[in-house]
């Protein structure tokens, strides 16, 4: 792979004031969302960047439905090359697995049906082996491209569809055709899989923030890169333009009011006329913004379709400051400032109180897990989406304190497992094997004198998690409190020592 870094300029460069981004800091820093990375894009180069730390630019991240985009130019691509047609029935596609007597309706159904959320069902089937057929077998209640429901196992028929036509798995199939092609280092994703192996395509990406701006730049090229053609043009017009109304989308979600605009393909339209975006959960967003030749990635953690909002009515009034206030000239005291801040950016510091007469009392201790299932770093997200089997549980475990860091040594049975947490105000590192987003970054601290907190923070996930062990005597309880928006539910644990 080549890989071709964008020229990096001022804001002013780009037309943009710096205090303008200033302020979109300002908001996102508010408490609406805990950001995580920002890069904003115009005329071709980036002007303004950061992370907040611990995230990094090199980190992938949890993607959830941004995954979906990646899906359908995986569809998009076949499409250029020949390889299928928009039109092609989904039961031709699978005979294999359709039933022996399709509905009517059910042998309407097409990629661009599948593509645009009009599927013409009622409900999804449960990500289990049999997830195709169970697919084909869901009953097709409409007529395809008459309603709309968000399908996400309808995203992953689109990874199945290219593994059919190519005998590839949706992440080799993209890499010499797209991420070597557009600058994404195929390597460092990371994608669940179905119960069957096949690329979860609704929702199992692990990308950086510049993976995604970069794939959302082929469309705003019109699917040209450097020169080259990767996604006809046709395809493109489709992708980004409404090919399904989605207003029913306010019947269950009626804070997201910008999903009520319309549907193109895996790509959601916005309410500002011409603008187009790639949507993941808790507000992984790549905006392309047309009649401004701009583009704004983001990842985050904007838990809830509400917040989620509130970064995009954010976004649009940033974008009315910029045509409103378009930068005059260089204002090198305002883009210094703005450069030296976006490169000190940070998410608050862990608690620092590391000490409690409590800890003799337990230090050394070994605990017998009693009640419920102790799943340490557990991936809630994987589990959920893609039907992975749980890991093992945890059956006990010993406490070891130092002055400045905390030790867990876990056992589930088969193996052991130390997981270090910090206890002087930071965050120490882990790797927890067998898991896909196994980085851990742990911190530690007494709450109260007999309580403990140990925080997790899933680094290639969105979110955090936090255990409280609460001590009396020779048990420990333990609740376990996961920061995404959608979490695995864990009974109280109880441990006794040994």
């Amino acid at each position: 792979m080549t890989r071709k870094e964008f020229e990096r300029i001022t804001p002013e460069q780009a037309g943009i004031c710096s205090e303008d981004i200033e302020w979109l800091l300002d908001q996102l820093e508010s408490g609406i969302t805990e950001p995580h990375g920002l890069m904003i894009m115009r005329h071709g180069k980036i002007c303004a960047e950061g992370w907040w730390s611990p995230y990094a630019p090199g980190i992938r991240h949890g993607q959830q439905s941004h995954s979906k985009t990646y899906a359908a130019t995986a569809i998009g691509i076949a499409y250029t090359e020949g390889l299928l047609k928009l039109d092609e029935r989904l039961i031709d596609i699978f005979p294999e697995e359709a039933p022996e007597n399709p509905s009517e309706n059910l042998k309407l159904l097409t990629i661009h049906d599948v593509l645009c959320m009009g599927c013409g069902m009622d409900e999804m089937p449960e990500p289990t082996v049999n997830w195709l057929h169970d697919f084909l077998h869901t009953p097709v209640k409409h007529k395809p491209g008459t309603t709309y429901m968000y399908n996400s196992v309808g995203s992953s028929v689109l990874a199945a569809i290219i593994k059919k036509k190519t005998g590839l798995g949706l992440h080799e199939y993209l890499k010499p055709r797209l991420y070597d092609k557009i600058g994404i280092l195929s390597d460092n994703h990371r994608w669940i899989k179905m119960p069957d192996g096949t690329e979860m395509g609704g929702g199992g990406l692990f990308s950086t923030t510049e993976d995604n701006l970069r794939l959302m730049k082929l469309y705003a090229n019109g699917g040209v890169w450097d020169n080259e053609r990767i996604l006809a043009e046709d395809y493109v017009k489709r992708a980004t333009s409404l090919q399904n109304e989605s207003a029913t989308e306010a019947i269950g979600n009626p804070e997201a009011r910008d999903n009520f605009v319309g549907y193109g393909y895996q790509i959601w339209m916005c309410q500002p006329e011409g603008v187009y975006r790639a949507d993941g959960a808790m507000g992984q967003f790549t905006i392309v913004v047309p009649d401004l030749d701009m583009l704004i990635a983001i990842t985050e953690n904007a838990s809830g379709a509400h917040w989620a909002q509130a970064i995009l009515d954010t976004m649009w009034a940033f974008l009315e400051r910029i045509r409103k206030n378009p930068a005059a000239g260089e204002n090198k005291t305002a883009s210094d400032a703005l450069k030296k801040r976006m490169s000190a950016l940070s998410l608050p510091a862990p608690k620092y109180h590391p000490f409690s007469p409590y800890m003799e009392k337990v230090d050394g201790s070994s605990y017998q897990v009693e009640e419920g299932n102790f799943y340490l770093g557990c991936d809630g997200v994987e589990m959920i989406m893609g039907g992975t089997p749980l890991p093992s549980a945890v059956q006990s475990f010993t406490l070891h304190f130092t002055c400045d860091t905390l030790c867990i040594s876990t056992d589930d049975g088969d193996e052991t497992f130390d997981l270090w947490a910090a206890m002087d105000g930071s965050r120490r590192q882990n790797l927890i094997p067998g898991r896909l987003a196994g980085q851990v970054l742990a911190s530690a601290w007494w709450e109260q004198e007999n309580v403990l907190v140990i925080e997790l923070r899933k680094i290639e996930t969105c979110g955090k998690e936090t255990l409280t062990f609460n001590f009396k005597e020779d048990q420990v309880t333990i609740e376990d409190e996961d920061t995404l928006a959608f979490k695995l539910e864990m009974p109280t644990i109880v441990a006794k020592r040994k």
